[in-house]
C-alpha cells in the first residue's frame, strides 16, 4: 500500500495542480484530497492543510509531519486534539516575505500621500490640488516583529527613504536598522513610531499587545498596519483611538474572527482599510517545492527549518 499525502488547501478545485506538482516532486507518495472517502487513515503519513477541522489530524495514527499551507500555524496547533508528537511546519518561502513587504510598502506610501483623499476626490468628480501631508524621510516606521518577513519589510521601507526601526521580544541586530527589544524598550519604540507595523507571531505574550495602553503611547496622528495575526490588536480599542483622533488610520489584513463579520464596524469606518488576509501569499508551485524538500529532509534524517516550537509558540 502506497503512503498517502493528504491535501486540504485551495479546495477540491486545486487538487489537479497539487497532484501534478507533488506527483513530479514526490512520486513515491499518493497525493489525495482531504475528504477523499477511499483514503485509509492508516496510510496517511503527511498532510498539507489550511484550517483543518478540530480532531481530524488526530485520526491518522501513522502521521509523520503536518505542513501548514501558510506562514502561520495557529489554525493547526489551536486544535486541542492536534497530535503533540507530530512535528508541525510553517510555510516559509521567499514569496511570502516579498508579498507581505510589498503590501506594507503599498499602504505606507498610500498613507503618507493621503491616497484616500485622492479616491474621495475622484468619487466626487472634484479636482483636489493638495500637497502630501508628509514625506518618507520625515516618517518614522516601527516594525513590531523582526523575523524573516519583518526584516525584509524593514529593508524595503528603508530603501524607499523611510526612517525605520524595529522591536522584537529578544535582541536583534540588523544593518542600518536600530532595534529595540523586550517590554522595557517597548514604550520608547512606540513613541518614535509614526506608523506601526504589526509582524510579531501569535503567542500568549503578543495577544492583545496593541491595546489602548500601547496605542496611546504612539504619537498623535499615527497609523497602524497589522499583517501579523488578528489577536495582536484589540480592535475595539483601535476603533476608539481612531474616533478620538489619536490615530489617523488603520490598515488591517488579519482579524481574530475570519472572515470578519459583515456587521462589524471596521468595514464602514472611514479611517479603516480592511483586506481579507491577502497581504502575504505564495504560489502553489513554491509551496509544493518547500513541502517536498521538507519531506525529503525528514526521510533522510534531517530536521527542516520552520518547525513549530510549542515553548516559544511559533
Amino acid at each position: 500500500m502506497q503512503n498517502v499525502f493528504l491535501i486540504k488547501s485551495g479546495g477540491l478545485a486545486a487538487m489537479p495542480e497539487w497532484q501534478a506538482l507533488f506527483g513530479s516532486l514526490l512520486p513515491h507518495l499518493d497525493i489525495r484530497w482531504w475528504d477523499d472517502p477511499s483514503v485509509d487513515p492508516n496510510a496517511v503519513v503527511y498532510a498539507l492543510v489550511w484550517q483543518p477541522e478540530p480532531g481530524r489530524l488526530a485520526s491518522y495514527p501513522n502521521l509523520r509531519a503536518i505542513f501548514s499551507s501558510a506562514a502561520g500555524v495557529d489554525h493547526i496547533v489551536n486544535d486541542p486534539a492536534c497530535p503533540k508528537q507530530v512535528p508541525v511546519f510553517r510555510m516559509i518561502v521567499d514569496q511570502t516575505a516579498q508579498t507581505v513587504a510589498e503590501y506594507v510598502c503599498l499602504h505606507a506610501l498610500a498613507w503618507i500621500r493621503d491616497f484616500d483623499r485622492m479616491r474621495r476626490a475622484q468619487a466626487d468628480r472634484r479636482w483636489d490640488l493638495f500637497e502630501a501631508p508628509r514625506l518618507a524621510p520625515e516618517t518614522r516606521i516601527g516594525i513590531m516583529g523582526l523575523g524573516t518577513i519583518g526584516q525584509l519589510c524593514a529593508a524595503m521601507l528603508k530603501a524607499l527613504g523611510f526612517q525605520v526601526h524595529g522591536w522584537a521580544r529578544s535582541p536583534k541586530s540588523l544593518p542600518g536598522i536600530p532595534c529595540a527589544a523586550g517590554p522595557d524598550e517597548l514604550g520608547k519604540f512606540l513613541a518614535q513610531s509614526d506608523l506601526l507595523v504589526g509582524l510579531v507571531p501569535d503567542t500568549p505574550e503578543t495577544r492583545g499587545l496593541v491595546c489602548r495602553g500601547t496605542i496611546m503611547q504612539l504619537p498623535k496622528g499615527a497609523a497602524i498596519i497589522n499583517v501579523a495575526r488578528g489577536p495582536l490588536v484589540v480592535l475595539d480599542d483601535l476603533l476608539a483611538a481612531l474616533d478620538e483622533g489619536h490615530l489617523s488610520a488603520a490598515i488591517l489584513d488579519v482579524f481574530e474572527t475570519e472572515p470578519l463579520p459583515a456587521t462589524h464596524a471596521a468595514w464602514a469606518h472611514p479611517k479603516v482599510t480592511v483586506t481579507a488576509h491577502i497581504a502575504g501569499f505564495a504560489s502553489r508551485e513554491m509551496r509544493a517545492r518547500k513541502a517536498s524538500q521538507n519531506i525529503k529532509d525528514l526521510e533522510e534524517g534531517r530536521m527542516p527549518a520552520g518547525r513549530y516550537d510549542a515553548v516559544r509558540c511559533y
